[in-house]
């Protein structure tokens, strides 16, 4: 730094004003102490910078599972926020949700010394009582429970299921079959109790849900006992994934979509417009989910954040080709 100021011909302090981008610096005698840097190679220690400051500039994101469509588009909005307020991202998998890996993953944070983490993990009621969380440490919840004293983020899971069942409704179906995720899901179990809601909400027979694992493997296996029953008529599944087995299913048992059975989809992952048919679905915004849950980051990290709150951000109903009125 003395280096620096010696050749731009000011003092440390400007150096160290510039080096901290601080305004009260005009622009000619930046530029010159900008270009002296530039000369001699000189770049600011960020580790003193944390030590004098109380900041890392570093965010630490623990998530789940990396394969996910949904949780890759979050994680891009998260770190381009991040990017863009001068943050950079520490990413930490966990292989299950259990206290034992996620407090592991909060621990090993705190070693990278973060300003604050978002836990991204699908995991049913993962409750603060299960968590070693470190105090005095901003955390955010992505798609998670509302069981956390924290800002929580998610997709409106219940409006996006009850807009895909009460659509095949309105097209005349009796009912609507489930194709649900895991038990263990906490979108599931959203995703879920929304649809037997609507239908109750309705006076329609609720049929018994069909369990599956977000997979299009499982998706297929259940709309194969789905389509040798000429009751069933219109179908919600969970995810994309597994509407795609269940549509694969009803093709292979001669089963026309839409004609003798609708089929609904949840995600519009980007394959979605390019099934056969294309798949009526409902559109879940990852990108912003990401983006609120990391400016709420960032604002408790700064001071300048507002009582934590649960945000839900809305879904919509993206009509395509798969569903049709009941014949």
């Amino acid at each position: 730094m003395a280096d620096v100021a010696a050749a731009a011909g000011v003092s440390g302090q400007t150096v160290s004003r510039v080096a901290n981008d601080r305004a009260n610096v005009d622009p000619e005698t930046r530029q010159r102490v900008l270009d002296a840097m530039a000369s001699l190679g000189y770049r600011p220690n960020s580790a003193a910078r944390a030590l004098r400051s109380g900041r890392f500039r570093s965010i630490g994101v623990i998530m789940f599972s990396l394969s996910s469509y949904g949780n890759t588009r979050t994680l891009d909005a998260l770190a381009s926020v991040a990017a863009a307020s001068g943050y950079s991202i520490t990413l930490i998998t966990v292989q299950t949700a259990s206290q034992t890996d996620v407090s592991g993953a909060f621990l090993r944070l705190r070693e990278h010394a973060v300003d604050g983490i978002v836990i991204l993990i699908e995991k049913h009621r993962l409750g603060e009582n299960e968590l070693s969380i470190p105090s005095g440490l901003p955390v955010v919840v992505v798609d998670s429970s509302a069981d956390y004293p924290y800002a929580v983020v998610d997709n409106d899971q219940a409006q996006g299921a009850r807009l895909a069942t009460q659509h095949l409704l309105d097209l005349g179906h009796e009912t609507v079959w489930h194709v649900s995720g895991p038990p263990e899901s906490f979108a599931a179990e959203r995703r879920r109790d929304a649809w037997r809601k609507a239908l109750e909400g309705r006076g329609c027979q609720v049929p018994p849900v069909q369990i599956g694992d977000w997979t299009a493997e499982s998706g297929h296996r259940i709309g194969a006992a789905l389509a040798q029953d000429p009751e069933v008529t219109a179908v919600f599944a969970a995810n994309d994934q597994m509407a795609l087995g269940v549509i694969r299913a009803l093709h292979e048992a001669g089963r026309g979509i839409p004609a003798q059975v609708s089929v609904v989809g949840f995600d519009d992952m980007p394959e979605s417009a390019n099934f056969w048919p294309p798949l009526t679905t409902v559109r879940q915004r990852f990108e912003r989910v990401g983006e609120e849950a990391m400016s709420a980051l960032i604002a408790d990290i700064e001071g300048s954040g507002g009582e934590h709150a649960r945000t839900l951000v809305p879904t919509s109903l993206v009509v395509r080709e798969s569903t049709g009125p009941r014949v």
